[in-house]
C-alpha cells in the first residue's frame, strides 16, 4: 500500500549511489510508486548508507531509508512508510558538521536547471553582476576564503592579479583533476551540483572580466563530464554566459590521468596539447598561462564556495572557521572507520572530531590518519587534537591537500603505508625533475628492501636525507610533497621501521617476507580446503605449514571456514 503522506521519492544516483545498486532501487521505485514522482538526486555523503533513499511527506518533512536492497518487500516497505530500514544521521555528526558548500548536493536533481534556481541558484550571480567588478573581489578577499586545492593561497588576491592584466583574452580554468587515492570531494561536486561550480566560475568570469572559462577534468569521471555538460548546455540556452555584452566561451577538457597535471603549469601544458610536466615559474600563469594568454586556476570546491559568498556575504562567510581558515571544509573519509563519505566542517575542527565523531571510529583501534592524499602526512592518534587548517597540519609534516582523509587502523604496518603512498607517486612523476624522477625511485627500492626484510639501519638515514633534498630540489608539488609520508612514519613510528630492519619482523603481520603462516590444530575440522587451494602444496596431509615452501599468499587464510589459519609476526611462534 502506498501512503497517501508521500509527495515524491528521491534516490541518490550518482557514483556512490549507482555502485551500492541504486539504479535497481530506482527502476523498482518507479514501476510501484504509481503517480508519485521519482527523482534522481546527488550525494548527501553518507556513502556507508547508499543506496539511500528520501520519502519527502506533504508537509515538508523527510523519511530517509538507508541501505535499501533492489527487493520487492523493501520498495512495499517505503512506499508504505514503514518502520524497517529507517536511516537517521549520527548524532554526534549532526552536531559537527556546517553543511554550507553541499547545501544542495542530494537534494536537487543535478540535470534540472530549474531545481537549482528554485533553491537560490544563480542569485550569487545576480548579486555579483549588480556590483563592480572591483567590489566582487573585495567581497572575496574580505571571506578570506583560500584555495581548497591544497595551496590555501587567497583565492581574492588570486583573482586580483588576473583583473589587473590589461587583455581581452583572459582565461580561467578549473582544475578538476582530483588524482588523490581516497579523495572524491570534487567529483561529489560536480556530479551533484554541477551548477554550483559553473555559477561560480562565471562570477569569476565577471570579477576578473575573463573571456574563456575551461573545466579541466579527469576522464575517469565520466558523470561529472555529462551533468557539467548538460548545464552548460543550459547556462548557454538561458543566456546566462553572456556578461557585459561578452559571451563567455565555456568548455570541458577531459584529462588523461596523469597525477602531475594536478600541477597548474603541468595542467596548462596539458590543455594545450603538450606532455603534462611542470615548467619554472615566473612567469606565473596569471601573466602567461594557457595559449600564453593571462590564465587564473582554482580547483572545483574554491568555485563551490564562491556563490555562497555572494549570496551571504564576505563578512558573514568569515564567520565561520579559524583566523587561518575561514568557511568549511570538505572532507572524504575512507578507511578503518564505520561511516566512510563526505563531511563538510568548520575548519578548525579537530582530527579527533572528524576521525572518531563523525567517521565513527574506534579510538581503540586507529593508529593514524593519512591527510592530504599520498603525498601527505601520516598524523598518530596522539595528536588528533590537532585543529584540521593549513598552518597546523604543516607543523605535523602534513598537509591538508584537496581534502582527502584515510583512517589507520591498529593493524596496519606504517612501514608498508609509506612503501604504498610512495608507489604512487614514484611512478606518477613527470620524470623532470632529477631529484623527483631519480630520488623518490630510490626511496621506494629502500622501502621495498625494508618489507622484504632485507633493510639495514642505515637505510633509515639515508631515507630522511633523500627525503629533505627531493623536497628541496623539485620544481612542482609533487617532488615537494612526495617523501612526506615516509618522513612522517620516520618520524612517528621509528620504532616499526627498526622492527622490521633489525628484529626482520613485521608487528601488523602486513609485510608477507617478515611473517608466518600458522595453523592451530585445535580449530581445524580438518576439510582440507587449505590444502587444496595452496598453489604450492605448502600444507601437508597432517595439516602442517612448510615456511621454507609458503609464499604468503593468504590462500589458505582466506578459505579457512573456522579461521584456524592466521598471519603472525615473523618469531612470534617460537
Amino acid at each position: 500500500m502506498i501512503s497517501p503522506d508521500i509527495k515524491q521519492i528521491k534516490i541518490g544516483l550518482v557514483s556512490c549511489g549507482i555502485a551500492a545498486g541504486g539504479e535497481a532501487v530506482y527502476e523498482k521505485l518507479v514501476a510501484a510508486a504509481g503517480n508519485i514522482p521519482v527523482i534522481k538526486v546527488g550525494c548527501l555523503g553518507h556513502c556507508y548508507a547508499e543506496p539511500l533513499v528520501e520519502a519527502v511527506l506533504n508537509d515538508g518533512s523527510s523519511i530517509f531509508y538507508g541501505n535499501v536492497p533492489g527487493k520487492d518487500d523493501a520498495i512495499e516497505n517505503i512506499l508504505a512508510l514503514g518502520e524497517a530500514g529507517r536511516f537517521s544521521v549520527p548524532e554526534k555528526r549532526r552536531e559537527k558538521e556546517c553543511v554550507k558548500v553541499l547545501a544542495f548536493a542530494g537534494r536537487i536533481d543535478p540535470t534540472s536547471f530549474d531545481d537549482y534556481v528554485s533553491g537560490g541558484g544563480y542569485d550569487g550571480l545576480k548579486k555579483a553582476l549588480a556590483m563592480p567588478p572591483e567590489a566582487v573581489i573585495e567581497e572575496v578577499k574580505l571571506s578570506g576564503l583560500r584555495g581548497r586545492g591544497g595551496g590555501g593561497f587567497s583565492t581574492g588576491m588570486k583573482w586580483s592579479f588576473l583583473a589587473a592584466k590589461d587583455s581581452t583574452e583572459k582565461v580561467i580554468v578549473c582544475n578538476a583533476d582530483e588524482g588523490d587515492p581516497g579523495a572524491f570531494m570534487d567529483r561529489s561536486l560536480m556530479e551533484s551540483v554541477p551548477h554550483q561550480v559553473l555559477e561560480g566560475m562565471l562570477i569569476a568570469a565577471y570579477a576578473t572580466r575573463a573571456a574563456k572559462l575551461i573545466i579541466y577534468c579527469r576522464a575517469e569521471y565520466p558523470m561529472a563530464i555529462a551533468n557539467l555538460n548538460i548545464a552548460i548546455d543550459q547556462i548557454k540556452a538561458n543566456k546566462l554566459n553572456i556578461i557585459d555584452g561578452r559571451e563567455i566561451d565555456i568548455y570541458i577538457k577531459e584529462g588523461a590521468g596523469a597525477f602531475v597535471c594536478g600541477e597548474e603549469t603541468a595542467l596548462i601544458a596539458s590543455l594545450e596539447g603538450q606532455r603534462g610536466m611542470p615548467r619554472f615559474r615566473p612567469p606565473f600563469p596569471t601573466d602567461s598561462g594557457y595559449m600564453g594568454k593571462p590564465t587564473m586556476i582554482n580547483n572545483v570546491e574554491t568555485f563551490g564556495n564562491i556563490p555562497l559568498i555572494l549570496r551571504e556575504g564576505g563578512a558573514e562567510f568569515a564567520k565561520v572557521g579559524t583566523e587561518g581558515g575561514r568557511g568549511t571544509k570538505i572532507f572524504a573519509l575512507a578507511g578503518d572507520l564505520e561511516y566512510p563519505g563526505l563531511v563538510e566542517v568548520p575548519m578548525g575542527t579537530t582530527i579527533s572530531e572528524i576521525v572518531f565523531d563523525i567517521g565513527g571510529a574506534d579510538p581503540e583501534k586507529v593508529k593514524a590518519v593519512q591527510t592530504g592524499g599520498p603525498s601527505g602526512g601520516c598524523i598518530p592518534k596522539a595528536m588528533f587534537d590537532t585543529p584540521v587548517d593549513y598552518d597546523s597540519l604543516r607543523s605535523l609534516g602534513a598537509i591538508m591537500g584537496s581534502g582527502g582523509m584515510i583512517v589507520i587502523g591498529n593493524d596496519r604496518c606504517m612501514v608498508e603505508t609509506a612503501r604504498y603512498f610512495l608507489d604512487f607517486t614514484h611512478r606518477e612523476s613527470c620524470g623532470k625533475c632529477t631529484f623527483c624522477r631519480v630520488g623518490t625511485t630510490r626511496m621506494f627500492e629502500i622501502l621495498e628492501r625494508i618489507v622484504a626484510g632485507k633493510g639495514k639501519v642505515e637505510d633509515l638515514d639515508t631515507l630522511e636525507e633523500l627525503g629533505n633534498k627531493i623536497k628541496a630540489g623539485s620544481l612542482c608539488g609533487l617532488g615537494q610533497t612526495a617523501p612526506n609520508p615516509v618522513l612522517a612514519t620516520l618520524r612517528y613510528y621509528r620504532d616499526e621501521y627498526l622492527e622490521h630492519v633489525n628484529d626482520k619482523s613485521c608487528r601488523a603481520a602486513q609485510c608477507s617476507a617478515l611473517v608466518d603462516i600458522v595453523l592451530d590444530q585445535s580449530k581445524c575440522v580438518k576439510c582440507k580446503l587449505c590444502i587444496n587451494s595452496c598453489p604450492v602444496e605448502a600444507v601437508s596431509a597432517d595439516f602442517v605449514i612448510d615456511p621454507d615452501k609458503c609464499t604468503r599468499c593468504n590462500s589458505c587464510v582466506d578459505i579457512c571456514p573456522k579461521h584456524a589459519i592466521a598471519r603472525i609476526p615473523k618469531g612470534e611462534n617460537k
